[in-house]
């Protein structure tokens, strides 16, 4: 067939169709493919971003507090009525604040008891001139003992692993502080010793001479579909089979209100 000008039309055929959609297809399942790649790498990235920053928080939170143990006012008449710092192996400190305890926690994850006099230098006083504990909770005039408590454990509403606070503000309500926080793993160093130990292998009356702690904090991200290595808080290479990437920060701290003491 000749159109007026004389020149030939002629149709596609099916092939020339069935190739057309076959790259298409083609063409918009690579744009997808690298869009998902590209996601997935975007996520993971805030993924390792959130894990790096919760790790780093917890240590500045734990750490501060760790130096602030044995803490009183110049003008103090009294020292601290407990020992500056107390520790739980795979658990948590409980009872009261002169006479801690330690209970277990599922979680394995070591825990923590600090000590010092509460002022305008050792807490962020609330409006009313009282001074705070670790969850910004009201304690009571400057030179009350103050006692914050850590752990590390799995939340029962979100399902999340945070690290947890409970202060003299409100005893036995724990708080948390950082999300991802999965274990703490605590090490102490007493006057003269050649290496740290766990707190289960300190008997009551050497608390009062330990001059040091070695912190570790394991934070995990958020599950993927993968399989991660990761060196955990003894050292050891660990294999993540959750699918979530996982990642130890240490701190070695001096206790600095306890070291004339201890000498």
């Amino acid at each position: 067939m000749r159109c007026a000008h004389g020149v030939q039309q002629a149709g596609h055929t099916l092939l020339e169709l069935t190739i057309a959609v076959a790259l298409g297809l083609v063409v918009t399942l690579g744009a997808l493919s690298a869009y998902r790649t590209q996601r997935l790498a975007y996520a993971q990235a805030n993924d390792d971003a959130r894990i790096h920053d919760a790790g780093m928080n917890a240590l500045m939170l734990i750490g501060e507090q760790i130096q602030m143990a044995g803490f009183v006012a110049a003008d103090a008449r009294s020292p601290p009525g407990g020992r500056a710092i107390f520790g739980c192996t795979a658990g948590r400190p409980v009872g009261t604040d002169v006479a801690l305890a330690c209970e277990l926690l599922p979680s394995r994850s070591d825990g923590l008891a600090v000590r010092y006099q509460g002022d305008s230098v050792s807490t962020w006083p609330v409006a009313n001139g009282q001074v705070t504990d670790c969850l910004g909770q009201a304690v009571g005039v400057a030179g009350v003992e103050i006692v914050n408590r850590y752990h590390a454990k799995v939340s029962g509403s979100t399902g999340e692993s945070e690290l947890y606070c409970a202060g003299s503000g409100k005893v036995g309500t724990a708080q948390p502080l950082v999300e991802g926080v999965e274990r703490l793993r605590l090490r102490y160093w007493t006057a003269g010793a050649a290496q740290a130990v766990e707190a289960s292998a300190l008997a009551r009356d050497q608390w009062a001479s330990v001059v040091a702690v070695d912190l570790c904090v394991l934070v995990r991200g958020a599950a993927f579909a993968r399989r991660t290595r990761y060196v955990d808080c003894d050292g050891v290479q660990a294999l993540g089979a959750d699918g979530r990437a996982r990642q130890a920060f240490w701190r070695h701290i001096v206790l600095r209100n306890v070291l004339p003491a201890a000498s």
